[in-house]
């Protein structure tokens, strides 16, 4: 075997025991025997808090959102939507739900500027010193803001907090495949960066800030158009901590088409290697050496991702030239250590779920669903990373990075 190979199969078997013993550390020192989701901590004091929630053709679930929030335990909070130059009803929604609720106030922008300026737009209207972003899908859960509000109330250092998205349509495989994916994935990772001291981002459909914080960085940068990674990073190399909170939930829609997921991982790969990019710098301060291992380890994913595009490659040509010479072997495929990154894979599944059953009852029985996600998510990330990090890369400077709403899956079965 060559060192190329080596790295081929070793890098995700590396990876894989490493965001799994991080993340069962973090589980043990800070979930494991605490207080559940309905028991909020006790605060010394319950800072007022401003919610935005920035808005582009959400006519379909912006309803369900507002009212949602009618019900948060939370003594004082304000709730700001803006609207992103919408072209279908959700002007006229927001301004009925703005009637029926005193805490609501809404802002129209008449084009679309892209989600990080309505988020500046928001923090510059807002008038509490931290604020809750959401996104116009989200179900907060009742004490969501509670958890958050624990870590800023006790340390002052704290420059973010990221909560626990859970997806509330599961009526489809791709829905399915997601909730497995939400904890053994992002769950786990998110658990064992913060073990290691820093996180690659804040999910973009519920994070938390200390507005002092994001003052100090320039708020969000409004060409780039995954605005969470970026506003992370800027947070991170101004030393601001960033907290994940596992107890502060929020219910999400997801794709439950592949267009659908293709267009949002699409977008997910283009974001994260335009923040690498604009973050190159840290490399040369060592100050900044508490980012290291999640730039490196970027790096390296990038690299494993075109190497087994060009292993898969080179079968195919061999197979169409020579199909009499050609084997079933094709790189991680048709080998033992197949079998071996597949159980690894299932063991991260199990115990990623296991750890989110307390949040979602019934979690469990996603495991099976599970399987599907080799066969599924790992080709479309193939291909995203292959065509978005060079549109990175290459991409024009523009002011705004304009938005369209996402795929919300089918909405009629949450």
């Amino acid at each position: 075997m060559t060192h190329i190979d080596a790295f081929l199969y070793g890098y995700p078997i590396f990876m894989t025991f490493l965001w799994i013993t991080g993340a069962i550390l973090f589980f043990l020192r800070r979930e494991w025997r605490k207080p559940g989701v309905n028991e909020p901590p006790e605060l010394q004091t319950y800072p007022k808090v401003s919610i935005l929630i920035p808005c582009h053709n959400e006519e379909e679930t912006i309803r369900e959102t507002i009212e949602g929030l009618d019900d948060l335990h939370y003594p004082e909070y304000e709730v700001i939507t803006i609207n992103d130059g919408s072209t279908d009803q959700t002007e006229n929604l927001l301004a009925e739900l703005a009637k029926k609720y005193k805490w609501l106030r809404v802002i129209h922008l008449r084009e679309n500027r892209g989600k990080a300026m309505a988020l500046n737009l928001g923090v510059l209207s807002s008038e509490s010193d931290f604020l809750v972003c959401v996104d116009a899908d989200a179900m907060l859960d009742t004490y969501a803001l509670n958890w958050m509000m624990n870590h800023f109330v006790h340390w002052p250092n704290v420059g973010a907090v990221t909560g626990n998205p859970r997806i509330r349509n599961c009526s489809s495989l791709l829905c399915k495949i997601q909730v497995g994916e939400f904890s053994a994935i992002v769950g786990m990772i998110k658990r064992c960066q913060r073990i290691l001291g820093k996180l690659f981002t804040i999910s973009g459909v519920i994070g938390a800030f200390r507005k002092s914080a994001l003052i100090e960085v320039g708020l969000w940068d409004t060409d780039t158009i995954t605005e969470d990674i970026d506003i992370s990073w800027k947070l991170q190399t101004h030393f601001w901590d960033i907290r994940f909170e596992p107890r502060a939930l929020c219910r999400i829609l997801m794709p439950s088409t592949l267009k659908g997921l293709f267009k949002q991982r699409l977008r997910w790969a283009q974001g994260g290697m335009e923040v690498m990019v604009k973050n190159l710098w840290i490399l040369t301060k060592w100050k900044q050496r508490r980012l290291y291992f999640l730039y490196v380890d970027y790096l390296f994913s990038v690299v494993w991702i075109y190497y087994v595009a060009y292993s898969a490659l080179s079968w195919a040509l061999g197979f169409v030239l020579n199909p009499e010479t050609s084997t079933l072997s094709m790189g991680l495929l048709g080998s033992w250590h197949t079998v071996i990154i597949g159980s690894v894979c299932m063991l991260q599944f199990i115990l990623g779920l296991l750890m989110d059953n307390r949040y979602e009852k019934g979690a469990r029985k996603y495991y099976f669903w599970a399987i599907w996600y080799p066969f599924v998510y790992w080709v479309i990330i193939l291909l995203t990373s292959i065509i978005g990090i060079p549109k990175a890369l290459f991409k024009k400077k523009t002011r705004f990075a304009t938005w369209d709403s996402p795929d919300r899956g089918n909405l009629n079965h949450r």
